[in-house]
């Protein structure tokens, strides 16, 4: 094969790959999108509280479970010879499920020492952790493999099983029951991923995983939970600067860009993967790919806030109901917020192909606390608007930081390369 036939077919089948990533997050969404709605339309306001305190309480020990679980596979191992991949796995799952049982185990003692209604739900939750963090490992194997189809599978066996189960659930009428069944269902995907992989996770080599990517794995893991602390001080700081009114247009309007969002959360389940690809088959061609990958998505974010502005008044109060009318007016910042994000996930995927923990974690520290300033600053001085435009510009001036660390990194990598792909 010539070496033009072959440079087509390896961006077939990056292709390939990025559109299972795609696929494995649509599956993804749906199924939380499906969860939520059932169980609201189920229990009734107050008790899907409840149940949102557990999701959220799971979404933390995720970020966990991910910086020092399977972010360092992803940037280590991907495209590693299958013998290689497999015992990194075999670990990385296995450290994955042990933070699980850990983490479920405090889960557990706090529900019982709340009590009430939130109590039970708490417990069930550290029950189902350890399934549920497990199932989330296996899509990241399988995305390091180059494998999505896997992950996509996975995934819907995860959706086929929580059918019947939430039917259950209804029938039973509680928190308790459907958070149970929300990660019965995981548990199945996760007892599947066993068998797609034909690897069996090893609990026992998890404190050598630690041990052995401990200069990844704790960046990674400040890195991702400033993610999500940062997003919820905004919105607690925006409540008590404005209301709670504020808090709604705000989750409105990201509801309105929530199937682009959905795109880039998909794509960043693969970027990763093929970026350190990239930098193993073709180190001079990282940087291009970061901004072809990083501007092609911030001008496809920005073609939606467009179609979101042509949108008739009637289709957004379908859709948003009373929420539309204040939702509407922050389209525009939000639209140059996620075009900031999108331009700067480019970057992050070099940085972490580059296994630049350090530079990556700056970067993250730096976009976060933008992000909490710019959006309490802009709440102060002018309301859920000004809120709005501060995150738009904090999220702009993240991206800046995130290029710049990209563009050190590369320069240093330059000056004394070092194979970042592990292979033992």
């Amino acid at each position: 094969m010539t070496a033009e036939g072959e440079k087509r077919s390896a961006g077939r089948a990056m292709a390939g790959r990025l559109s299972w990533g795609l696929a494995d997050q649509a599956a993804s969404s749906m199924t939380n999108f499906a969860v939520g709605i059932y169980v609201a339309r189920s229990l009734g306001l107050a008790a899907f509280g409840v149940f949102s305190l557990a999701w959220v309480t799971y979404g933390v020990v995720l970020n966990v479970s991910r910086g020092l679980a399977t972010d360092p596979l992803v940037v280590r191992f991907s495209g590693a010879p299958t013998a290689s991949w497999r015992t990194a796995v075999a670990r990385s799952s296995g450290a994955a499920l042990g933070m699980g049982t850990a983490l479920g185990a405090a889960c557990v003692l706090i529900g019982l020492g709340l009590g009430g209604r939130v109590g039970p739900a708490f417990v069930c939750l550290g029950a189902v952790l350890p399934a549920l963090l497990l199932q989330d490992a296996w899509r990241f194997a399988f995305f390091a493999a180059g494998t999505g189809r896997k992950a996509f599978t996975n995934d819907l066996v995860w959706g086929l099983a929580l059918v019947p189960a939430m039917v259950v659930a209804a029938h039973v009428g509680s928190v308790a029951a459907f958070v149970l069944a929300w990660g019965a269902s995981a548990a199945v995907a996760a007892v599947y991923g066993c068998l797609q992989s034909g690897i069996r996770p090893q609990v026992t080599g998890a404190r050598e995983w630690l041990r052995a990517h401990r200069d990844l794995g704790y960046r990674y893991l400040v890195e991702n939970t400033c993610v999500s602390g940062a997003s919820q001080l905004r919105a607690y700081g925006l409540g008590a600067i404005v209301g709670v009114g504020a808090v709604g247009a705000v989750r409105g309007a990201e509801l309105l860009l929530g199937p682009f969002l959905a795109v880039l959360m998909g794509l960043s389940l693969v970027t990763v993967a093929e970026a350190a690809r990239v930098l193993r088959r073709a180190p001079h061609r990282l940087a291009r790919f970061c901004l072809l990958l990083g501007g092609g998505q911030a001008a496809a974010a920005l073609l939606w806030g467009v179609a979101l502005l042509l949108m008739p008044d009637r289709f957004g109060e379908l859709v948003l109901g009373g929420v539309w009318n204040s939702a509407s007016e922050l389209i525009v910042p939000a639209t140059l917020g996620v075009v900031g994000a999108g331009l700067g996930t480019g970057a992050a995927a070099g940085l972490r192909a580059l296994a630049a923990a350090r530079r990556s974690l700056r970067s993250q520290l730096f976009a976060s606390a933008c992000y909490v300033g710019g959006g309490l600053g802009g709440a102060a001085a002018a309301g859920t608007v000004g809120s709005a435009w501060g995150v738009a510009a904090a999220t702009v001036g993240g991206s800046a930081a995130w290029w710049l660390h990209l563009r050190s990194a590369l320069r240093e990598r330059h000056q004394n390369p070092i194979p970042e792909v592990r292979t033992t």
